[in-house]
């Protein structure tokens, strides 16, 4: 019994030695602990964040944990007073700090902390971007310049092909295209791959087709919009290729029009080239939505629609930041733009909107299971910046 209290004795009132040659002590295990206040003064608000994966928030006596910091990864901890605390023969300096919302409070040892604000990270994403839509310049980025599969976030690019064919002529938007592939038509009753059904020999406008593959991501739809423009599946894509070479997209490489990879297109007829999937780098994405905006700003307007009768059917816009669904915010006024998935890319997603008195922001996530939340985080720490500012 002596040794087991001599070990908690020792855990609770170990010491270590700072750089300035003053015995500091760690934080004790022992809760019943108390630190007595030798002084206290009020310091100006300095913001810090956690210095390792060790420490704990006190009150100012120790007989109470508030949280440890590892419960805190990426926080910012604003520190407003400075003491000096007693711990049996031994003195420390201890921050009275906050977190950001003001919720969790207390004293830490000044050496769990070094100062300035926590760097802004987003833990799903396997890549992600944040761009200024105004300038084009990348403000935040992860893994930005990697080219990964994107899924249906491939559709922004059969979008803007189309918007170029249409032209804004209302004769191209009422062009009847008859769907003769029974290959298509299958695709539409998938579970897996399809979303707009379609009926073989039946005619869609373009207008249907390109509501059926913005709002509800059919896959089928995109297909036929890309046969109607350039002529056939193959020529589409290669338009496609040729377009990200133009604009310089040196990361961007398609085989499909619609985003699923070639290993679910192989079953229907649809396979095209060597490679599985299409894929394209988080700033490239960012680069074709930014093209897609400012030539076609009507997308902004149809990127917020959450969901309308197409052919009968009612085609469902699954982006969660607008108005009225889970993720939404009204302050970050989200007005677009393309979610994606399939199980080789993960979640994918292209937000945009535009604050007030801010530049308008496009945002990218790719592989990302935490999606809208974690645009919504990207959205926030891309308006901290001034260059975003009107």
């Amino acid at each position: 019994m002596q040794k087991a209290h001599l070990n908690r004795y020792l855990a609770a009132f170990a010491v270590v030695i700072t750089l300035g040659g003053v015995i500091s002590p760690a934080v004790p295990v022992n809760a019943a602990t108390r630190y007595k206040t030798v002084s206290t003064k009020s310091i100006k608000k300095t913001a810090y964040h956690k210095k390792s994966r060790r420490g704990a928030i006190f009150n100012k006596t120790h007989t109470r944990k508030v949280s440890n910091l590892t419960a805190h990864p990426n926080t910012t901890w604003y520190a407003s007073k400075r003491a000096t605390l007693k711990h049996g023969n031994t003195k420390a300096i201890y921050l009275y700090v906050k977190n950001g919302k003001g919720n969790v409070k207390g004293w830490i040892w000044h050496n769990y902390l070094k100062k300035g604000k926590a760097p802004f990270v987003l833990s799903k994403a396997k890549a992600a971007v944040a761009m200024d839509a105004k300038t084009g310049k990348v403000v935040w980025g992860k893994h930005a310049n990697t080219a990964r599969p994107i899924a249906s976030v491939s559709k922004l690019m059969t979008l803007y092909l189309t918007l170029k064919k249409i032209d804004g002529k209302s004769s191209n938007w009422n062009h009847k295209i008859k769907i003769k592939s029974r290959g298509l038509v299958s695709m539409s009753r998938s579970a897996a791959c399809g979303g707009f059904h379609f009926k073989l020999n039946h005619k869609y406008t373009v207008r249907q087709l390109y509501y059926a593959a913005f709002l509800d991501s059919s896959n089928n739809a995109a297909i036929a919009l890309g046969q109607w423009v350039s002529g056939s599946n193959a020529k589409f894509i290669r338009k496609m290729n040729a377009q990200a070479k133009s604009w310089k997209l040196g990361r961007a490489h398609f085989v499909s029009a619609s985003g699923l990879e070639n290993s679910d297109l192989r079953g229907y007829g649809y396979a095209y080239g060597k490679a599985n999937a299409n894929k394209v780098s988080a700033k490239d994405v960012a680069l074709i939505a930014r093209h897609l905006i400012r030539s076609y700003p009507r997308v902004l307007k149809d990127g917020k629609i959450k969901s309308m009768k197409v052919n009968g059917q009612t085609c469902h816009n699954y982006n969660n930041l607008l108005k009225g669904r889970k993720y939404y915010r009204a302050s970050l006024k989200v007005d677009g733009l393309k979610t994606g998935y399939t199980p080789l890319a993960g979640y994918c997603f292209v937000g945009t909107g535009q604050k007030s008195g801010k530049h308008r922001v496009i945002t990218v996530v790719l592989h990302d299971e935490n999606e809208f939340t974690e645009t919504r985080s990207l959205m926030n720490h891309a308006y901290s910046y001034r260059s975003m500012n009107d």
